[in-house]
């Protein structure tokens, strides 16, 4: 597992947008904007399938994923593992976030799933003589 930084964490936290991609089994991809994503430690992410019906699909069938932040000229990329949740504790608290957010927006949104991301490994996506570089 690869750990992101207190400087990684604070970028994601303070992005709104990321960029989620996924494949399905025969490898066609997809990417997405997503923003129900949150940091439950610093080697895990956990999104919420609000909006999505290819992405949910594709992460059931091939459970890898890459996120990708960027502020600016610094980003990063996070290739992943994922595992879908979507009875428990985990979903259900997923279930309340989602709702709790959607509140805040005045849209009555509900969770699929709670979509459990692990990182595997870090590159850097800035611009420069590191881009593309293997940094965790």
């Amino acid at each position: 597992m690869a750990k992101m930084t207190k400087e990684m964490q604070e970028m994601f936290n303070r992005v709104g947008i990321k960029q989620l991609a996924s494949a399905d089994k025969k490898g066609v991809p997809n990417v997405v904007p997503i923003n129900f994503m949150k940091i439950l430690d610093e080697e895990t992410i956990l999104a919420s399938a609000v909006f999505m019906t290819k992405t949910f699909n594709n992460l059931k069938e091939n459970p890898v994923c890459a996120v990708s932040i960027w502020e600016g000229f610094t980003g990063y990329q996070l290739k992943c593992s994922v595992a879908i949740v979507t009875d428990g504790p985990v979903f259900r608290e997923t279930q309340s976030w989602t709702e709790e957010e959607g509140k805040k927006l005045g849209l009555p949104l509900q969770s699929k799933g709670a979509i459990v991301i692990r990182i595997a490994e870090i590159f850097s996506v800035s611009p420069g003589a590191d881009a593309g570089k293997k940094i965790a």
